[in-house]
């Protein structure tokens, strides 16, 4: 059995329950089960349509995501996030290089490593070393005044958490940002690159070994073992072409407002949603979601 999932933005146009409807005669659904009023539903089905990428790119023009997954297994007891533009809404390398007055350079060197055009170590060395001279207060000033969290981020962790899963902050970014944001959505533990300094200045050089594409699976490997799960367990989520080896392996891997690139690679994907979107894909309905303390 698979369950079909529609989701909606939570701020944009609602969920028709006339496409609901259409979708699920079109592929002879079961009943339609509304896990939020105008935003989620879904329904179970006997077969993968044949036709999904199809419908998908239908429903992508009116504001809606269309997921298709095994039902069995749907609840995942491990979270694998990245960070940037995935549980915060930026890139905090590119925030940091605006600070230095090196903005436009960065932002375009961190697109083409996003989208995998470059490569992700290269890329991360060149960054860095443009941020030669930055004082390291800065980041403490870019974390309070220009890192905002992903809508949903809380409601999620904290749903998930309630129920027994185990939270992992992972990233190709920067110790001195996993380590608030863990701290503020409640991430059991966080992994990421580190930022070298001396006398309160940055060097321009990044402490070794990187944290890139690789490193991001084998924490996924290093957690599951460690827990006595599988890669089934597991629900991973990203935006970037450093994330695709988790997503792969993951039993549920989510390309979140990914680069193209990535969401290509990837069977489900959010454009229109925000994080709690991975509680519906679970089948938490809106009324199970906790509320944040």
């Amino acid at each position: 059995m698979y369950t079909v999932t529609l989701l909606g933005a939570p701020t944009g146009r609602a969920l028709d329950p006339a496409l609901a409807e259409a979708l699920r005669n079109a592929w002879g659904g079961g009943d339609v089960l509304w896990l939020a009023p105008d935003e989620a539903a879904e329904f179970a089905v006997a077969q993968h349509p044949d036709n999904l990428w199809d419908v998908w790119a239908d429903v992508q023009n009116q504001g809606v995501d269309l997921v298709v997954q095994p039902t069995k297994g749907r609840r995942k007891a491990v979270l694998l996030a990245d960070m940037d533009s995935t549980m915060i809404q930026q890139e905090c390398i590119d925030e940091l290089a605006d600070e230095a007055g090196v903005g436009e350079r960065v932002k375009e060197i961190t697109a083409r490593a996003m989208n995998g055009e470059l490569d992700f170590e290269d890329a991360l060395r060149a960054r860095v070393g443009l941020l030669k001279g930055l004082p390291v207060s800065t980041i403490s000033d870019v974390l309070e005044k220009r890192i905002t969290l992903m809508p949903g981020g809380k409601v999620l962790l904290t749903t998930m958490k309630a129920q027994g899963a185990y939270a992992a902050l992972v990233s190709g970014g920067f110790t001195d940002f996993t380590r608030a944001v863990a701290k503020q959505l409640g991430f059991d533990e966080n992994r990421a690159n580190t930022l070298l300094s001396d006398a309160g200045i940055l060097t321009g050089d990044v402490g070794m070994p990187i944290l890139g594409q690789q490193a991001k699976v084998d924490a996924l490997e290093d957690i599951t073992k460690r827990l006595d799960l599988t890669d089934q367990d597991v629900l991973a989520v990203g935006d970037g072409a450093n994330d695709l080896g988790m997503l792969g392996r993951a039993g549920m891997g989510v390309a979140l407002h990914a680069k193209p690139s990535v969401a290509a690679q990837c069977d489900i994907r959010i454009n229109h949603g925000d994080l709690t979107a991975l509680l519906y894909l679970q089948g938490y309905a809106k009324a199970d979601f906790e509320t944040p303390a």
